[in-house]
């Protein structure tokens, strides 16, 4: 089970809600993921939209929904979008982001702290994305955030783990606080996913993946069966690797000798 602020999921996959060429494609994709949890974008859809028109109408009740900050430069606008988030939804669970570049998209760590520690003081349910970093994590734990989640890779790139290391300290600087570590951006396929699992993270945040697929449909089912491939690697625990080869058969015993 994942458990993120004494709530608990089976499925440890969690998926977006922006890019799909319809809703109807987005339900059909969380149907075949499994998943248990889908995170919005609050500023980036009319919540007071009327029908089929309101993305609202699409996401299935079973399902979490985690408002996100995406598209906030400053703290103060991330604060803002966050309170608008409980108003709306009613619910003070938030995925935090405070982005410092437009280009790179990559999160302001600084800025997600300041915000982070105001948001926690006022009742939320804060899961931060950031880059990955483990003195920032410490930080972010101490503050009271529910879970960190560090990027794989820039949002949207498709470039799979590149800091594999770094990811490992993170979840070693976690462990002790009890708080799991959902890797967040950058998963393209889903080698990707199980390679991130593998690595020790507790749930994988993934949407362009989904979403900008040949078979949206067909690669949120492979990403399903990815992350509990990955979680399973994990917990069963990977040989060590050799310099030289190791044969599979004894030598004992060998016919002929």
């Amino acid at each position: 089970m994942l458990n993120i602020h004494g709530r608990s999921f089976t499925n440890r996959l969690i998926l977006g809600t922006g890019k799909y060429k319809d809703f109807a494609t987005m339900k059909a994709c969380y149907e075949a993921s499994g998943t248990e949890m889908v995170t919005l974008a609050v500023r980036r859809f009319d919540l007071n939209a009327k029908g089929e028109e309101n993305i609202l109408n699409w996401i299935p009740k079973s399902l979490a929904l985690l408002p996100n900050t995406a598209g906030c430069y400053t703290t103060e606008d991330a604060l803002r979008v966050a309170r608008l988030a409980r108003e709306a939804l009613q619910t003070d669970w938030i995925k935090l982001e405070v982005i410092g570049d437009p280009k790179s998209l990559y999160p302001d760590n600084e800025e997600t702290l300041k915000a982070a520690q105001i948001l926690v003081k006022e009742g939320f349910i804060v899961l931060p994305y950031v880059i990955a970093d483990p003195i920032l994590t410490k930080k972010l734990a101490d503050a009271g955030c529910a879970a960190v989640m560090p990027l794989g890779s820039a949002i949207g790139s498709g470039l799979g783990v590149q800091n594999p290391m770094t990811l490992m300290l993170v979840k070693e600087v976690l462990e002790p606080y009890g708080l799991p570590m959902i890797v967040d951006a950058g998963v393209g396929t889903a080698s990707d996913a199980t390679l991130a699992m593998e690595l020790g993270a507790d749930a994988v945040l993934l949407n362009t993946a989904v979403a900008e697929a040949a078979d949206p449909v067909k690669m949120a089912a492979a990403m399903d069966h990815a992350v509990k491939a990955g979680r399973l690697a994990f917990e069963a625990g990977r040989m060590a690797k050799r310099l030289y080869a190791s044969a599979s058969s004894p030598l004992a015993g060998v016919v002929g000798k």
